[in-house]
């Protein structure tokens, strides 16, 4: 007898889907009310950068300028710089970082004493809980030309001291390099954890078909992280404009501003400092849109390519 056509189901309401999972909603109540809270009430300030805002007449009672501050800003001579200096700076920090994390999990995850792999873990997790400041304080007294310890080696080589935090094509390195170093064992956890859903059946398989440790890493351990490594380089991409301030500002100075003045020191600098609320406010809501765009196309494509997306 020919089988009878399968019925297709009713797609199902949200009200519905929720009947008898009240209590998980529950659980993101207060998510939900901080995200609404900090994120959403806040949108109705943006309107400052379409304002001439004054803080004596408040953001109703200020002047409606329309787009005069981005044409303000895309007119000044600051905004190919802090734009070409933002893209180089992240574009490098990604392309640089987002491997080593990967390659550190997979080493850790490949090394059998467990006595040595925590220490490991230890040594290169502990970077991360130095505070930016600290550690830029660190860096400029490590390279410091006359009481560093790096320059003290040079000298004792025969060679003359070298003003590192003044030469503008070795900032980008200093910087990227140091935040490498102190974020890349806590940028390895998530991955680390992600290996730990790996059955070690398939490791056993490999085993007995003659596999090397590094052919199990490259056909077994790897294709697991390529998920989550597709996830945060989304995430990733979305805040490719959002580099952050702390880091680049303490590292900064008259010899370097050239390579090292980004969006968000520019816009700390005439917001903070010169008091030019609304046109800083219109150089971060153009970062915003940028990031959001970035983030929609990057999903897009590596949905399409990889058939991960966060959407």
């Amino acid at each position: 007898m020919p089988s009878s056509p399968a019925i297709p189901k009713k797609k199902r309401s949200f009200l519905q889907r929720m009947q008898g999972n009240w209590d998980l909603l529950l659980f993101c109540l207060p998510g939900i009310a901080l995200t609404v809270i900090y994120h959403y009430i806040p949108i109705y300030g943006v309107q400052i950068a379409f304002r001439n805002y004054k803080p004596k007449r408040g953001i109703w009672g200020s002047d409606w300028v329309g787009l005069k501050n981005f044409e303000r800003f895309f007119n000044s001579a600051y905004a190919g710089t802090t734009i070409t200096n933002t893209l180089v700076l992240s574009v490098y920090s990604l392309i640089a970082s987002f491997p080593v994390a990967v390659i550190l999990a997979l080493l850790l995850n490949s090394l059998r004493h467990k006595k040595y792999r925590r220490v490991i873990q230890a040594v290169t997790y502990a970077p991360h809980f130095i505070s930016v400041v600290t550690m830029c304080g660190m860096l400029i007294l490590f390279l410091s030309p006359r009481v560093g310890v790096v320059n003290m080696v040079i000298k004792s080589l025969g060679y003359d001291p070298v003003n590192f935090m003044g030469k503008s094509y070795m900032w980008r390195h200093i910087y990227v390099w140091s935040g490498i170093w102190q974020s890349m064992g806590w940028n390895s956890v998530i991955y680390f954890a992600a290996l730990a859903g790996v059955s070690p059946e398939f490791h056993e398989a490999a085993i007995v078909d003659g596999a090397t440790k590094f052919q199990r890493v490259l056909h077994i351990d790897l294709p697991f992280l390529v998920p989550t490594m597709t996830m945060l380089l989304i995430l990733n991409c979305g805040s490719i404009l959002s580099i952050g301030f702390e880091k680049a500002y303490a590292l900064q100075n008259d010899l370097n501003l050239g390579v090292s003045e980004i969006i968000s020191t520019y816009v700390y600098k005439v917001g903070i400092i010169n008091r030019d609320i609304s046109f800083s406010a219109a150089i971060g809501l153009f970062n915003s849109v940028v990031n959001s765009i970035l983030l929609v196309v990057v999903n897009a494509i590596t949905g399409k390519m990889s058939g991960n997306s966060l959407w």
